[in-house]
């Protein structure tokens, strides 16, 4: 079923419009949670409080691209929750992708930085439009989507090497980016 037509049946409030959104892009919400959350269980319930949300949402809300507005949602709710699961101990799979990009991250800790943040975030996503497609896509399938590396390098066809340079040189863009923008010291 087209997005606009899921959309439509929110705004008819329709329950069907939760069984399409789940047939259509239920797989790619649980991958996405479960890269961050390393449960099964704890994934699906995101996917599923994912799910609410959009009903929630729409209306008023009528998203562009509805696996984007999804796929968000998905995310922040696993972040939360991962946040909630490892308040004292630590998840390797996802810390080691925070730990990665951290030094291009600014932390929240006041309004400024908040501020700061939003200003960050602008100039990354500058950043990543002014990127070769390959890799921004391996960018984003690393920092936004938490695949590991592997993963990466298999949907890609290269090595993990590659992938693992390729990453490397990106950060290191990136920081330089930021530096001369005066967003990092």
């Amino acid at each position: 079923m087209e997005d606009q037509r899921i959309i439509d049946l929110f705004f008819e409030r329709s329950e069907q419009a939760i069984a399409e959104l789940s047939k259509k892009y239920g797989r790619l919400c649980r991958a996405l949670s479960k890269r961050i959350l390393q449960n099964d269980q704890d994934a699906e319930e995101c996917v599923n409080d994912a799910f609410l949300a959009v009903w929630n949402t729409i209306p008023p809300e009528r998203p562009d691209i509805l696996s984007a507005y999804l796929c968000r949602i998905t995310r922040n709710l696993s972040l939360k929750r991962h946040s909630c699961l490892t308040a004292r101990k630590r998840n390797t799979a996802y810390d080691v992708v925070l730990e990665e990009v951290s030094e291009c991250l600014a932390a929240k800790d006041s309004v400024e930085d908040e501020l700061l943040a939003g200003e960050i975030s602008a100039h990354i996503n500058h950043f990543l439009g002014s990127m070769k497609k390959k890799d921004r896509v391996i960018f984003v399938r690393r920092y936004w989507f938490c695949m590991e590396i592997r993963e990466i390098a298999e949907e890609m066809g290269e090595s993990t090497n590659y992938v693992n340079v390729h990453l490397h040189r990106t950060r290191e863009k990136l920081k330089k980016c930021l530096k001369a923008e005066g967003l990092l010291v």
